[in-house]
């Protein structure tokens, strides 16, 4: 019993540290009075940097131990599919959608981790992974739709769509990391990533004049303390709590999660005196629901056909 309040406190917990990130991203890039502070591009190169050094010591030890000179390669895709991109991604949405609904949207990934598993993997699709997949698809598309709709004369749909292509790259990194990196620890596969992208985010750090930003802007170390936040907490920590969660408990508990963070992103924009519409909600329980069925389906029905 108390494992089991264990990792329900430590998926909660987890949930707050991945749900408050995109708010986390919003306060890099702007302060109180909604003017710039970082860059988009600035906030995702300070973030990979700084991640990346935190779990430096990890990506020695992987590079020591490294059991293909392919794996590299793997590493590469996690890096730059599941890290790199989908951060100056996140980060250019957030310049035109609020931090809630890029919580909502990030719900996208088990569905795009299903498909590309299914297309580019050979990973099997059951009825009921195809039927929530489905689900999934239908809610996704009412709230990018909904989202760049004619109150915004469409401004909005493009940093949505950006999102829609973080949440792919996040599907071609997990089925990467399940197929290719089975082998090694998550802690490992995540600083192996980490690394494969370090020196891009030490390029980035310069081609972008971060640098400037720490001279001349005076709020400039209040932006860096929210991305420090959310590239160590958000990334180093998490990656130890989601093992915990895994380890006491299962891989399929710990997926739990996903369903989590969205509502804890509404919550914290909300408090931020963001707009989250009821069109928004309402899909964002649609892809849920699409999640959990193509997720549970299989579990739940089966012990629904055994009661007399």
């Amino acid at each position: 019993m108390k494992s089991n309040l264990k990792s329900w406190l430590l998926l909660a917990l987890l949930a707050c540290i991945w749900g408050s990130s995109f708010i986390l991203m919003k306060k890099g890039m702007y302060n109180d009075q909604h003017r710039q502070i970082f860059s988009s591009l600035q906030v995702g190169a300070l973030r990979m940097l700084l991640a990346g050094l935190v779990l430096l010591p990890f990506t020695i030890q992987v590079l020591r131990q490294l059991k293909s000179r392919k794996d590299l390669f793997y590493f590469a895709t996690v890096g730059v599919c599941g890290n790199f991109i989908p951060a100056f991604l996140f980060t250019y949405a957030e310049t035109h959608i609020s931090s809630g609904l890029a919580g909502i949207m990030n719900s996208f990934t088990p569905i795009f981790t299903l498909l590309v598993g299914y297309l580019f993997f050979s990973n099997k699709i059951t009825r009921y992974q195809l039927i929530g997949t489905i689900i999934g698809f239908c809610g996704i598309t009412i709230l990018v739709f909904n989202t760049g709709g004619v109150q915004t004369n469409g401004q909005e749909l493009l940093p949505s769509l950006a999102i829609v292509l973080a949440t792919f790259l996040y599907g071609i990194s997990l089925n990467t990391i399940k197929f290719k990196l089975g082998a090694y620890k998550p802690i490992h596969v995540a600083a192996g990533g980490f690394g494969m992208v370090f020196i891009p985010s030490i390029i980035g750090l310069f081609a972008f004049d971060t640098l400037d930003v720490f001279n001349h802007h005076p709020d400039a170390w209040s932006g860096f303390t929210a991305i420090a936040i959310l590239a160590i907490v958000g990334t180093a920590f998490a990656v130890f709590l989601f093992n915990g969660i895994i380890q006491s408990s299962s891989a399929l508990f710990a997926s739990s999660v996903t369903y989590l963070i969205p509502i804890v992103a509404v919550i914290i924009g909300t408090y931020f005196h963001e707009r989250i519409t009821s069109t928004q909600v309402i899909s964002m329980f649609i892809v849920i629901s699409g999640v959990i069925l193509a997720n549970y389906g299989q579990l739940l029905f089966k012990k629904g056909s055994q009661n007399p």
